[in-house]
């Protein structure tokens, strides 16, 4: 894959609806577990651990054509205990599907049917672009980290110099997690952010959707 197509998957301008999915953090933040940079930093570095991973491993699998896409959603779904976050992650992979199909129209996309999760989604994409296992894998995790930091950010008014940093700094947990996600399926999940995503149906008129 080339570096640009890579970069492009990864850009937060990516019209795939991640914009409006703060990946716990506006709940976290209305539970007080986020109040500043560093109380971020720390929930980003568990999300990369956690979510990140899993997504990022399911991605790899598919894009090293390991595990089918239909194999891939169930074993999604089975690693994904809250219904609200199979929503959030149905939501982002059909906008990817949708983009993926106008980028590589020749691929045979209908085997996806029309809600599938993020992570197999962007194993396929990573397959059909000619990425490696490892690099769709980091795609994910960096995708994970940087969309509940944007969020974070925006929500708390964080100064965005100092977020940014915060994400360098995390650099080299993303690229550790990456190259882990590609030696196995991972079989974990956090339950804080499940709670999170639970709690957040619930909220009077939210700012994000998840």
């Amino acid at each position: 894959m080339s570096l640009a197509t890579l970069l492009t998957l990864a850009d937060s301008r990516l019209p795939i609806g991640g914009h409006v999915h703060s990946g716990g953090v506006e709940e976290a933040i209305t539970s007080g577990l986020l109040r500043d940079v560093p109380t971020v930093e720390l929930y980003l570095r568990r999300r990369i651990r956690t979510s990140g991973l899993v997504a990022a491993s399911l991605a790899a699998a598919v894009c090293a054509e390991t595990l089918t896409p239909a194999r891939a959603e169930l074993e999604a779904d089975a690693r994904t205990p809250s219904p609200s976050a199979r929503t959030a992650s149905r939501a982002q992979g059909r906008g990817l599907l949708r983009l993926a199909k106008q980028v590589w129209p020749q691929a045979q996309w209908s085997g996806l049917g029309t809600r599938p999760h993020l992570s197999t989604v962007f194993g396929v994409v990573g397959a059909e672009s000619g990425a490696s296992p490892e690099e769709i894998a980091g795609v994910v995790v960096y995708t994970t980290m940087t969309g509940a930091a944007t969020a974070a950010q925006r929500l708390l008014a964080l100064d965005p110099a100092a977020v940014a940093a915060c994400t360098i700094r995390l650099a080299a947990v993303c690229d550790q997690t990456a190259r882990q996600a590609t030696k196995g399926l991972a079989a974990l999940s956090d339950p804080l952010q499940d709670v999170l995503a639970e709690r957040h149906l619930l909220r009077d008129m939210p700012l994000f959707a998840s």
